[in-house]
C-alpha cells in the first residue's frame, strides 16, 4: 500500500477502531504499550486483507519515538496520516488534593509526548499529510483538574499547530468523539450503562469523513 497511517494509541478504543476502518486503504503503523492488544488488532486487520506494522512502544520514551520515526522514514519516506488518541486519564480528585505523580504523568503523556511527536512527525507529514487530535472538553469540570487541564493543554498545542499550518500544510484536524465504552470512560463513570454509549466502531465510521475530508 502506498498510503501510511501512523496511530499512536492504537491498542484499544477509538485508535483501534480507526485502524480497522482505515486498513482497507492504508498500511497501519500501530503504536501502543499493550502487546497482546496490538497483536489482536493485527489479526483482525490481516483477516480482512489489510497490512500492519506493530510498534509496541511507549510514546513518552523519547529515544523510542525517534527510532520509530527514523524507521518510518527509512522504509517509506513519509506519513500520510497521523492519528493521536494516546492519553493518560488521571483519577478524578479534588484540585486541592492533586497527587504530584498523577500530574507529572499526565503532563508527560498528554503534553510533553505530544509536543515531541509533533516535532518528529511534522517533517514526515510534509505539506500534504494530515494529523488528527481528539478533544475531550473536561477543563473546568469538578474533579477533572489534572486530566482536564492537561488534555486542554494538548488541544491548545494542536490548535496552535493547526493555525500555523493552515496555508502550508500539513492539515491538522481536531475532532470530538461521542461518549464511547472505553477504559478511560469507565474510570470516570463507573457503573454507567455502557449499552447506551456509542460503539467505537460506529464512532470511527462517523468521524472518518471529518478526518479525511
Amino acid at each position: 500500500m502506498d498510503k501510511i497511517a501512523l496511530i499512536t494509541g492504537a491498542s484499544r478504543g477509538i485508535g483501534a477502531a480507526l485502524a480497522e476502518a482505515l486498513a482497507p486503504e492504508y498500511h497501519i503503523v500501530a503504536v501502543g504499550k499493550t502487546v497482546g492488544a496490538l497483536e489482536e488488532l493485527d489479526d483482525r486487520i490481516r483477516a480482512r486483507g489489510g497490512e500492519t506494522t506493530l510498534a509496541p512502544m511507549d510514546v513518552t520514551v523519547e529515544a523510542a519515538m525517534q527510532q520509530l520515526c527514523r524507521s518510518i522514514f527509512d522504509r517509506w519516506g513519509k506519513i500520510d496520516l497521523w492519528i493521536h488518541p494516546a492519553i493518560y486519564a488521571a483519577p478524578m480528585a479534588p484540585a486541592a488534593t492533586t497527587a504530584e505523580k498523577e500530574m507529572n504523568k499526565s503532563i508527560e503523556v498528554n503534553l510533553r509526548a505530544t509536543s515531541r511527536l509533533v516535532t518528529y512527525i511534522a517533517p514526515l507529514l510534509g505539506q500534504t499529510g494530515r494529523a488528527v487530535f481528539f478533544d475531550d472538553p473536561r477543563a473546568g469540570e469538578p474533579f477533572f483538574g489534572v486530566y482536564g487541564g492537561t488534555k486542554a493543554a494538548q488541544i491548545a498545542l494542536a490548535r496552535s499547530w493547526q493555525q500555523e499550518t493552515n496555508r502550508t500544510g500539513p492539515a491538522v484536524r481536531i475532532v470530538t468523539p461521542r461518549p464511547m465504552p472505553t477504559a478511560t470512560r469507565a474510570r470516570f463513570h463507573p457503573g454507567e450503562d455502557r449499552a447506551k454509549l456509542t460503539p467505537c466502531a460506529s464512532e470511527a465510521a462517523r468521524l472518518l469523513p471529518e478526518i479525511l475530508g
